[in-house]
């Protein structure tokens, strides 16, 4: 079965951090594009980083310094380390995998160009 799981959110105060992991079963990651998305109530779901298969990354200004996209084949997982949280970081956040290759990286950032999904990890930022 080829799935996606998200997992490592969770309630955390303002300036305080978490490691959210993205494990891919079915299949092998080191040959997808791995975008991180998330979705505030009421708002659109938003790219905020990707990293591609030769480990180009990518991180929306809202996260940009704070964010760390990391990929360990050896696990067939994706890591997105977020440092220094506010508490408009708030949201639920997927991990979504494609193996469509684009010459303009910013496709990436949008949820239609992904084929697999997990199924989202709530984080919340607050004290």
């Amino acid at each position: 079965q080829v799935q996606l799981v998200e997992s490592g959110g969770g309630l955390v105060q303002p300036g305080g951090s978490l490691r959210l992991s993205c494990a891919a079963s079915g299949f092998t990651l080191d040959t997808y594009t791995i975008g991180w998305f998330r979705q505030a109530p009421g708002k659109e779901r938003e790219g905020i980083s990707f990293i591609r298969r030769r480990a180009t990354t990518y991180y929306a200004d809202s996260v940009k310094g704070r964010f760390t996209v990391i990929r360990d084949n050896t696990k067939n997982t994706v890591y997105l380390q977020m440092n220094s949280l506010k508490p408009e970081d708030t949201a639920v956040y997927y991990c979504a995998a494609t193996q469509t290759s684009y010459s303009d990286s910013y496709y990436y950032t949008y949820p239609n160009t992904y084929f697999y999904w997990g199924q989202g990890t709530q984080v919340t930022v607050s004290s």
